[in-house]
């Protein structure tokens, strides 16, 4: 999967669920303070993304250093690094 790609299904996770614009979404983004997110909203953040792409995060301890949009694109390009099955996948959709 291409980086733009893995950023485009992040993105959309954003888009759908807090109805963020695109534009917006660039990796120097702050999750908190620029995207205006909530620690609910997180827990949605969470649920989108572990649907999008079929991973569990649950006992993922990088997710507590995420503090930026770019954190999540280089904590899920590292996810489908390791698990090349999942990358296979999300390319045949």
């Amino acid at each position: 999967m291409t980086e733009e790609k893995l950023r485009e299904k992040i993105n959309q996770v954003f888009i759908e669920k807090f109805e963020i614009e695109p534009e917006k979404l660039t990796p120097e983004k702050r999750i908190f303070e620029d995207l205006e997110l909530d620690s609910l909203d997180i827990v949605d953040l969470v649920t989108g993304l572990q649907h999008t792409f079929g991973i569990s995060l649950r006992e993922n301890k990088e997710l507590l250093q995420i503090r930026t949009l770019g954190d999540i694109y280089a904590l899920f390009a590292k996810l489908l690094e390791e698990h090349p099955e999942i990358a296979a996948k999300l390319e045949e959709q």
